[in-house]
């Protein structure tokens, strides 16, 4: 079953952290050289027909604007169209499918998808919390990421009984799997006191409650299905993308118990896949804040709406669970920046279904990874993608 019209035969990827010393072109250059020598059977990059990058930030050093002749000019791609995506956190998510859309259309055999971001070159009130004045001079008005996730924390702990303690299990959960990352921005355990212990960004959020802001790159090589062979033996297949949207003021949204486009875009997904929830053996999502983890379990239909605190209680999302969620650190320990940050998912689905994740592999018998990201100006962007190591 899937759509497996294209097919991933090449990832790569750099360390996430704060990478002060590299350049946006330097971080570019690592992922992608690391996705051509990933590639089993090797391979040319003059195959590359065209490329697809992804990246938030406006600019470079105040005045250069990113734009794909960053792709091009600086990997020695000359001449191959290069489309830059920006759509707030799934931005790489994004990239990632319009490419794959560039394979399936039948004017591209093979393409490149890749995502960078700088997100420590500028302080913390030039970058994050500069969007706390910007949009609509009233209605989001001092709307940072952290106080829009906290309204959703706060009505999923009144609605359904959700505790802080539950939330930190997400934090604790994720800093565990990252240790065994070696692409991970942060590789030390914690304790659930330990996050409750730390300080308070926006209630019920306290700093370990919140991804870390983080450079990074990652690239994918896509290529047509029927011909992957070419490449490896072991490639991974597009079975099934989705995205939704929602309503941009969270004012105009009907509540605030998680994010319908999420919901819509996994609904997408499924479908073009012909696969459930059941059937997903495990799954990176976007974890921006530890809120966001417990929605996601019922957004993506891991569990019934409300029930997403009692999932991470149980154990069911840990490596050995019933169905692994972020075996990476997730954003949350291995880091988010942003236009990097889905196509890093992909890279992670890519290596534990092809059982070469190391300490960190999951079972992946059910043959399906599922990666989601959500964000965005007003949370109201959501892609989801599904990956499998079979043809069909």
């Amino acid at each position: 079953m899937g759509w497996n019209k294209v097919a991933i035969v090449g990832v790569g990827m750099i360390k996430f952290g704060e990478l002060f010393e590299k350049g946006f072109e330097n971080m570019m250059e690592e992922a992608y050289l690391a996705a051509i020598n990933n590639v089993d059977k090797g391979f040319d990059p003059k195959e590359i027909q065209a490329a697809w990058l992804g990246t938030s930030r406006p600019n470079l050093f105040g005045f250069v604007t990113i734009g794909g002749a960053f792709v091009s000019g600086n990997l020695g791609l000359i001449g191959i169209p290069v489309t830059r995506v920006e759509n707030g956190c799934p931005t790489g998510s994004d990239a990632f499918r319009n490419a794959c859309f560039g394979v399936a259309s039948g004017v591209y055999d093979v393409v490149l998808a890749i995502g960078v971001e700088k997100m420590r070159d500028k302080s913390t009130s030039e970058g994050l919390l500069a969007r706390a004045v910007e949009g609509h001079p009233i209605i989001n008005r001092g709307e940072t990421a952290a106080v829009t996730f906290s309204l959703v924390a706060t009505r999923h702990m009144h609605e359904f009984g959700t505790t802080p303690e539950q939330l930190a299990m997400v934090s604790v959960k994720n800093r565990k799997n990252a240790c065994l990352d070696p692409y991970a921005h942060y590789q030390s355990e914690i304790k659930v006191e330990d996050v409750l212990k730390s300080p308070m960004v926006a209630y019920p959020l306290h700093l370990f409650d919140c991804c870390p802001q983080t450079d990074g790159a990652a690239a994918t090589l896509l290529c047509r299905a029927d011909m992957a062979h070419k490449f490896t033996d072991k490639p991974v297949y597009v079975a099934g993308l989705g995205f939704g949207t929602d309503y941009l003021y969270f004012n105009e949204k009907p509540h605030f118990l998680g994010f319908d486009a999420s919901v819509r875009a996994a609904q997408q997904a499924y479908k073009m896949a012909g696969v459930g929830p059941k059937d997903i053996a495990l799954a990176e999502v976007h974890d921006c804040f530890t809120i966001t983890e417990i929605v996601d379990y019922e957004d993506l239909g891991f569990c019934e709406k409300g029930q997403g605190g009692k999932f991470i209680e149980s154990g069911a999302s840990e490596r050995n669970g019933i169905l692994p969620v972020n075996p990476s650190g997730g954003l949350i320990s291995k880091g988010h920046p942003l236009g990097a940050t889905g196509i890093a998912q992909m890279c992670e689905l890519f290596w534990h279904l092809r059982g070469e994740a190391g300490q960190r592999q999951v079972d992946v018998t059910k043959g399906y990874g599922l990666q989601h990201n959500v964000g965005g100006f007003g949370i109201a962007n959501s892609v989801v993608t599904i990956l499998s190591n079979r043809a069909n």
